[in-house]
């Protein structure tokens, strides 16, 4: 895999719990900051889907 170029929320700059996100073409991989090594890879239309879902409270406990 290539290099990427992992950005994290701003909030979470000094945290090292954290989802980080590293976009390259039409793929958008993710990732949590304790364990760097485990990443998904989503098309950005899943992105799109899995920002919708949150926005909209579809993950809510």
């Amino acid at each position: 895999m290539e290099e990427l170029a992992w950005q994290r929320p701003s909030l979470c700059a000094d945290s090292s719990n954290c989802p980080e996100v590293a976009v390259t073409g039409d793929t958008v991989y993710i990732r949590s900051s304790l364990l760097p090594s485990a990443t998904a890879q989503l098309t950005v239309t899943e992105w799109r889907d899995l920002l919708a879902g949150v926005r909209n409270g579809e993950f809510d406990v």
